[in-house]
């Protein structure tokens, strides 16, 4: 059940600061003490806006990324990072993403970075004795990592380079428990693109041996989209092909994209409802519409007519990275005060 009937949250990403945009362009004129203090200040910034919106859990916004998973290939050995995409001018798809070389064992001696991130956002928010927003974690599972890694002789298909990070990506989710996460996010978007074509049981498996060790010690949940780079989708945008199947992930909360797709589909949070608590997409992150809190509030109306309320949290579609932060940051007020109505009319 929610620690909070219809809880307020977020996927991971936020907008970059603009003066954020133009340093990591120029970060060669950066000292490391510079950069350090840029990824403090961001931070900073992306914890401010979603503490004033009023979230219930919050994120570091995951501004010392480059991007939802792309900083992460940095901390993999055995990899000849990419230099340029192979496309950059014409529409924005995700073509204009290349692919990375392996060329030794994969291995992450120095972890993945999200451990440093977490104690960064710990380090920043308020006190525990402030009472402030949950603290989360959110880290790409190991099939959404390989799908940027060309198989070699030594891994010769996606499958075997997923094996290959598995127990990296296990072995930072142990670190962040021990550091203190006790609300993490393990993201596998590429797991709700493929279903419709690979098995999803295939799919379970891999997700639950990556998440064994800490499964109990933290809320666990996973975030399910068809993509959202430069606001496109990759993927059929159906959940059918993934569920019942998904339903024995081993987690406590399972997040759906909704509002861009006009809530198609709606039926199946019943079916979530039944056995794990589900985050409902209620924010369209792909559009420039500003939802109101009335908008909200007729949201998650409907979301009642399917699941409790103890059962219920809301958030955007997808992480916010893609949207501009004047947008992010309205569209995050009104949802906390869309589902701040309902919880009213409840008396929650």
């Amino acid at each position: 059940m929610q620690p909070i009937p219809l809880r307020t949250t977020v996927i991971g990403s936020y907008p970059f600061p603009s003066w954020l945009e133009f340093a990591a362009a120029h970060l060669d004129r950066f000292g490391p003490a510079d950069v350090a203090e840029l990824q403090d200040d961001a931070t900073v910034v992306a914890m401010t806006d979603q503490i004033m919106s009023g979230l219930d859990v919050i994120t570091d916004g995951e501004q010392s990324r480059l991007d939802f998973n792309l900083s992460f290939y940095g901390f993999i050995e055995g990899i000849d990072l990419e230099a340029a995409p192979p496309r950059r001018f014409g529409p924005p798809a995700h073509d204009q993403r290349g692919k990375h070389k392996v060329v030794g064992e994969l291995q992450a001696p120095r972890g993945l970075g999200a451990v440093e991130e977490f104690k960064r956002l710990q380090r920043l928010s308020p006190p525990p004795e402030a009472k402030g927003p949950t603290l989360k974690a959110s880290v790409p599972g190991p099939y959404t990592l390989a799908g940027r890694l060309l198989p070699n002789a030594q891994y010769r298909d996606r499958w075997a380079l997923t094996e290959a990070l598995l127990p990296l990506v296990r072995k930072e989710l142990e670190d962040l428990v021990a550091a203190g996460c006790r609300e993490l996010t393990v993201d596998e978007p590429s797991m709700s693109c493929y279903a419709h074509k690979e098995d999803p049981k295939r799919f379970v498996e891999i997700f639950n041996r990556t998440v064994e060790p800490i499964v109990g010690k933290c809320r666990l949940s996973t975030h399910l989209c068809f993509g959202n780079y430069k606001a496109r989708a990759v993927g059929p945008r159906r959940y059918a092909p993934m569920f019942p199947a998904f339903l024995d992930m081993s987690l406590d909360e399972i997040h759906v994209e909704m509002a861009s797709r006009e809530f198609a589909e709606i039926e199946i949070i019943a079916q979530i409802a039944r056995r794990r608590d589900v985050a409902v997409g209620i924010i369209d992150v792909k559009s420039y519409y500003i939802e109101t809190p009335a908008d909200v509030a007729d949201r998650v109306r409907l979301c009642l007519k399917h699941a409790p309320a103890d059962r219920l949290s809301f958030a955007p579609d997808c992480g916010l990275s893609q949207t501009a932060r004047w947008a992010a940051k309205q569209k995050l007020v009104n949802m906390v005060a869309g589902v701040g109505r309902v919880r009213k009319e409840l008396g929650l």
